[in-house]
This record gives C-alpha cells, structure tokens and sequence, in this order.
C-alpha cells in the first residue's frame, strides 16, 4: 500500500470534521478557497500539522467512489486552478494537489498546512471550520484569537524538514548515534526504542501511514547532509573562508562548508580552525610553548552562541566564519534581540530556546548567560584587543570581531574605550569595581601606564558607558553604566 492510499485509508477512519472534508465530485473554485481558508484555520485552533479535502469520497458512507477532477487542467477565469487559488490566499501557503489511484477508485487529495504566521484569508476574509460548516473567522473571535496564540507559540524548530520519511530514512539521514551520545544515554538496543527516544525529544513525529516526519531541530543539529533537506536547511550550514590578507579584497586562500549538523559540525569547524589559526610563542623562564592567537573557550562560545541566537527565517544566508590576518568575524543571520553593550550581563534572549536548551544539555555551549563572559575573560586574559560586537539592519545580521595581538599603542580610541568598558563589565560581575590598576594589568602595563589609564576611564565615562562604583567615595572605583 502506497502512502498516499495507506493517508486515504486513514482519513476514511475519522469523522468528516474540524480538520477534514470529503467531496464526491470538483464544485465551485471559490468554495474550494474557503474550504482552503477554514480548514487551514482549523488545523491551526486545534493544533494539527495538515487538514485535508478529499475529492471521489461518498460522505454518507465514507466510502471510495471515485471522480474525474483533474486539478491540473482546470482552470478558472482563464486561470490555472491552483494559481488562481493561490493568489487569493494571504498569507501564502503550500498547498499540494495529488491525485491517489486507490484501488476502488480515483481520488483528489488537497493538502493544506496549518498557517505558521497569521490566520489564512480567501479573498481578503478569513474562514473557520466549525463542525460542517465554515463561517466567517470574524464572527467567532475565541476562536480567531485562541489560533492567534497557537501560531504564535510556534517556533522553527517545531516546524518539519522533511516528512513521509521511512524509518529507514530516518536512520540513514541523521546522526542518531551522536544524539545518545551527546546527551549520555545508552543507545537503545532495538529499534523501537530508538524511535521512540527520538519522538520524545522532538526530533521527529509519527504520521498515521507509517511513515515519519523529521523536525527542522533533528535536521539542524543530527543531519549527516544538510543538503538532503532542501535548500532551506542546506542554507543554514556554517561558511568558512580564510583571506590572505587583512580585508574582504584579500585573495582567498581556502573556503569551507560544513555540511553537517550542528552536533557535529561545531567540532568540524575547530578542527579547521585548530589547523588554521597561527599560534603565538610564549617565553617562559623554562620553557617556551606555542598557543592560538584566539583563546579556545572564545572561539568555542562565539561560534556557538551565533548558530543558537540567529534567525533562521531569513531566507538564502546562514552563520559564517571569516579569517582575516588581523581578525576572525563571526557572523549570523538576524539582529540581535538585546542591546550590543548589554551581551555580557542581560539575561539570554534567544529566538530558538528549544535548539538552545538541547544544545546546553549536550555540553555544546555554555549555562545560560555564561558563555559571553567566558569569551571575554579568556580574551582579557590573553591581552588582546576587545572584540566588536555590530549589528546590521541590510541584510539583517549581528557580527563579532576578535582581534590579532596589537600593542596597546597600536590601539585606536575606540578600541581602548571598548576595552575599559568589557573589563568594568567583568570586574562588577565579579562583585570587585574596575580601579586604574586593574585596567593596566588588562593591557599588561606598569605604573608608568597610569594617567593614560585615568585618560581611558574618563573617555569611557564621557562615552556614558561607566560610572562611579560610588560617587561619594572617589577611590571606590568603577561600575558598568547598568550596574
């Protein structure tokens, strides 16, 4: 049995309804444009994926009668049928016409996915499905209000990437194994119940035919080829690109695409960055040993705190990594959802929780909050230069720019200011105000350095980003302008 007649098969065992309609014969395309606005509206109060209209089916009996309604040749006022019903609904949806050579007959299937953004309109007027009927949506604002919350309450990682996937499918396309792995769970020892850990997880949804659907969070972060999800998801895989130089102009000298999951793709971009990256040499009174010029913990957190908070709604870019010979840019799709000076201390906001959560839960990042400070601890340890941290309106993006070793006099004003900000940052985190002293040990100087230290701190206060620890005791020190 085919999975279009095994979905035949399981319509007929429900009640025409909420989600449902069956049609013996093709009637008025204007009708089949409300049936289309009701029922995805439907799908979406009742929180199902689909609804469906069925053409060749006896309503009485619930029974295959077959019809000759060819979707694909009619037409309506000199139309294409599905393009004129197409360009009456608002907003788009996808909805798929398959006709099903079921064994006693042939059948129409109409597809309709439950909207993700707003209520569907035919002709400017939303519709409902209320038993068999299907008034105005307008004339039921309960209801118009309670799909309003449902499509709002849904989210990216819910949605499908793929769906009649076979089990075999299922297995072949996604890295299971790491999944059991990362979370520390033993790999079940049947197949059921693999199944069955994943559905739980979220990662991928039975469908009445027997077949599966795989969520966009499975695809993300366990696919063994992104590509096989279509350009959507392939889109979202991480872009690496090295330039022998210090500027976009540069020459490239290698590019990357890591076209894995997150899950595994995080260790496949360290590990060309590990290859890649030039070392520093430091002297020590023994030895001598050799490092990254980027701190690990930093590149670790940034990169991974760019592929959970981007927005994965825009469409044809996905997170990039840029090597330069005087800076690294960590670049996602989206703007950021907090205030740029306020990445080290606000509480997280991430427009994919879900992806956030599991990828906490597999160590591939950092407890809510921390993963910032981290970065910029290991960076101020090391002495370099303060990241960058810019938004960008057109395309939407946020970007991060860490910096090459560069001698505190090589560094511009703004660099400087940057810097004592992030340090005053930390220090207050730490419960222990920012003080000249500490500022110059930021930079590794010496007593000498002190008045180009209270220089700097006068900048920063002029720049409106630290204040006084407490304005009554001169020597308590400094405080970010939040805090």
């Amino acid at each position: 049995m085919t999975g279009d007649i095994a979905l035949v098969e399981s319509l007929l065992r429900n009640r025409e309804g909420h989600c449902i309609e069956f049609k013996r014969a093709y009637g008025d395309p204007s009708g089949i444009g409300k049936y289309i606005s009701a029922l995805a509206n439907a799908s979406a109060l009742h929180s199902y994926e689909k609804a469906y209209l069925v053409w060749g089916i006896d309503d009485a009996t619930r029974t295959v009668v077959g019809t000759d309604f060819d979707p694909a040749s009619e037409t309506y006022q000199q139309e294409p049928l599905e393009f004129w019903l197409a360009r009456r609904l608002e907003p788009s949806i996808i909805f798929t016409f398959r006709v099903v050579d079921h064994p006693d007959g042939r059948v129409v299937l109409l597809e309709i996915p439950s909207p993700v953004t707003s209520p569907v309109e035919f002709n400017r007027t939303a519709y409902i499905r209320i038993g068999s009927a299907t008034p105005r949506l307008a004339d039921y604002p309960e209801y118009q209000r309670r799909i309003w919350v449902n499509v709002q309450s849904l989210t990216w990682e819910r949605l499908l990437a793929l769906e009649g996937a076979t089990g075999d499918d299922v297995l072949r396309m996604l890295d299971y194994p790491r999944y059991f792995d990362l979370t520390g769970q033993s790999l079940p020892d049947n197949r059921a119940g693999v199944f069955d850990r994943l559905e739980q997880e979220g990662l991928i949804r039975a469908v009445g035919d027997g077949t599966w659907s795989i969520t966009n969070l499975a695809a993300i972060l366990f696919a063994k080829v992104l590509g096989e999800f279509g350009n959507g998801i392939a889109r979202k895989a991480i872009r690496l690109t090295v330039y022998d130089g210090p500027g976009g102009y540069s020459p490239v000298t290698k590019r990357y695409e890591i076209n894995q999951g997150y899950a595994s793709g995080l260790e496949a971009v360290r590990s060309a960055l590990e290859s890649l990256l030039p070392t520093n040499e430091q002297i020590g009174a023994v030895t001598r040993t050799t490092h990254p010029i980027y701190p690990g913990i930093a590149i670790r957190e940034l990169i991974a705190n760019a592929l959970i908070h981007q927005d994965f709604t825009v469409t044809g870019a996905g997170p990039s990594i840029r090597l330069f010979s005087n800076r690294m840019e960590i670049e996602n799709p989206g703007e950021p959802l907090i205030e740029l000076n306020r990445f080290i201390d606000h509480p997280p906001r991430s427009r994919n929780e879900i992806l956030a959560a599991l990828m906490r839960r597999m160590n591939l990042c950092e407890e809510e909050g921390s993963g910032i400070d981290k970065a910029l601890d290991a960076i101020e340890l090391h002495q370099l230069p303060p990241p960058d941290f810019q938004r960008y309106e057109e395309p939407s993006a946020t970007r991060v720019c860490l910096f090459a070793p560069l001698s505190f006099v090589d560094m511009t004003s703004g660099d400087r200011i940057r810097a004592c900000y992030q340090h005053a940052c930390l220090r207050w985190l730490a419960r222990d105000p920012m003080r000249n002293a500490s500022l110059r040990d930021r930079f590794g100087l010496d007593e000498s350095y002190r008045p180009q230290m209270s220089r700097i701190i006068r900048d920063t206060q002029n720049a409106g980003l630290i204040v006084s620890a407490d304005p009554d005791h001169p020597r308590a020190g400094y405080k970010p302008f939040w805090g």
